[in-house]
């Protein structure tokens, strides 16, 4: 998969979850993929001073984003 496709998959998966976050006020969007491997994200809104954000990133916006793209390592939220 190219950058450019995985760049669509990441998308596709953050669309995903978009609803999900956004019924709680909040919202992501994609930053980078560094070397096709980390996800660079930025949480927004309601997100942001969540205390449950670290858990959210990583059991349901990396675990999304692995179904789409399972070349994916981590993600990591860019403050």
């Amino acid at each position: 998969m190219d950058q450019n496709e995985l760049i669509v998959k990441v998308e596709e998966a953050l669309e995903e979850i978009r609803p999900f976050l956004q019924s709680d006020g909040g919202d992501i969007s994609l930053l980078s993929i560094e070397d096709g491997k980390v996800v660079h994200v930025k949480l927004e809104g309601a997100c942001v001073g969540c205390t449950v954000n670290q858990m959210t990133l990583k059991s349901g916006v990396e675990m999304t984003i692995k179904k789409y793209a399972p070349q994916i390592e981590r993600v990591v939220n860019v403050e």
